[in-house]
């Protein structure tokens, strides 16, 4: 087998490993990248190919990590990962593990711990790699990395919400949950949210998004029910497709171009979270992206109840309309 074969037939393993390290399709990507270029480059072969790939996109994802950690800081709103449809590595053995560490929970748990913790711990716990393995990749010792992933562990153990486990469960309930959107049915979509929902957003300041989100079962339930209808009016799609291993959606405008996703967190049979991406430095590996401020330009006009949604914003402090989603549109502030 050449370099070449050896390389990707492991390329979905390095993927999933530098995704779940960095939560970004588009770094992950560059960490392979780079892995592949320090390989082709590299004199000697090494005697697991495996073990040595792992090891130099674990330590590139790494420093990626630091550098990242030092721009989300500054990130406008609120932060979710890239969102990625499906994951291109499958071990029937620890597909659990794979699954439960994909979801935007589980990778929002990541973000408590420091890079050497994290990728501890997905080496360990995800893909069940051996302590050696690990000590070499992180260029730690045994002891010290049996110490991260006990700390590791022990975090996101206080935080690891316990989602459904039953996949056909939680997809009923997601399709009872889009066809009640469609209808625009407040009632149908209040019996499906947990009473301390959330409806929040990350446009990145570079699209429309809620200051602050959305809470309680009551509120959200009355705000979703006002978008699809003049959403579907003007040609949009509602594409249900699970997102990070959850039930999700993706929205297209007219012409199938991405406008956000959507992923859902369910427990104990309601839904508990509802998160959404829509900035567009997040979507491009899923095609071509829209503009998002004329989609909304354009739903505004057949919104039935758009006094009702400014009277929210303006009395619970979330910012629904063109000009109050928390970021204006950047357009805007030239205009005449």
């Amino acid at each position: 087998m050449t370099r070449t074969e050896e390389f990707e037939q492991l390329r979905p393993l390095l993927f999933s490993i530098a995704y779940r390290i960095l939560s970004s399709v588009s770094e992950a990507e560059d960490a392979v990248q780079e892995t592949w270029l320090r390989y082709e480059l590299s004199a000697t072969r090494p005697t697991s190919t495996k073990a040595y790939l792992s090891a130099v996109v674990t330590r590139i994802a790494i420093d990626s990590l630091r550098s990242a950690r030092v721009r989300r800081e500054e990130y406008v709103g609120p932060w979710f990962p890239e969102p990625l449809l499906s994951d291109p590595y499958e071990d029937p053995e620890q597909s659990a593990e794979l699954a439960d560490s994909l979801s935007m929970a589980a990778l929002l748990l990541l973000e408590r711990l420091s890079p050497l913790e994290r990728a501890v711990f997905v080496l360990r716990e995800v893909f069940a790699f051996g302590f050696p393995e690990i000590a070499s990749a992180v260029g730690r010792s045994e002891a010290a990395c049996r110490q991260l992933a006990v700390r590791a562990r022990r975090h996101m153990d206080e935080g690891r919400p316990r989602f459904e486990a039953d996949r056909r469960e939680r997809e009923e309930l997601a399709e009872r949950f889009f066809d009640a959107l469609r209808e625009g049915n407040v009632d149908g979509l209040r019996e499906l949210l947990a009473a301390d929902v959330s409806l929040v957003a990350d446009g990145g300041g570079k699209a429309p998004q809620w200051a602050g989100g959305f809470f309680g079962s009551d509120q959200v339930s009355r705000v979703l029910s006002v978008l699809l209808p003049p959403f579907s009016r003007i040609g949009g799609v509602l594409e249900p497709h699970q997102v990070n291993g959850q039930p999700g959606a993706i929205f297209r405008d007219r012409d199938g171009k991405v406008i956000n996703t959507w992923t859902l967190d369910v427990l104990d049979g309601r839904i508990q979270a509802i998160r959404t991406v829509s900035n567009p430095d997040k979507l491009g590996h899923m095609g071509p992206v829209a503009d998002a401020w004329a989609v909304l330009r354009e739903t505004r006009q057949f919104r039935p109840d758009a006094d009702w949604l400014d009277e929210l914003s303006s009395e619970d402090g979330h910012l629904i309309g063109s000009d109050r989603f928390g970021t204006t549109e950047p357009e805007q502030e030239n205009r005449t």
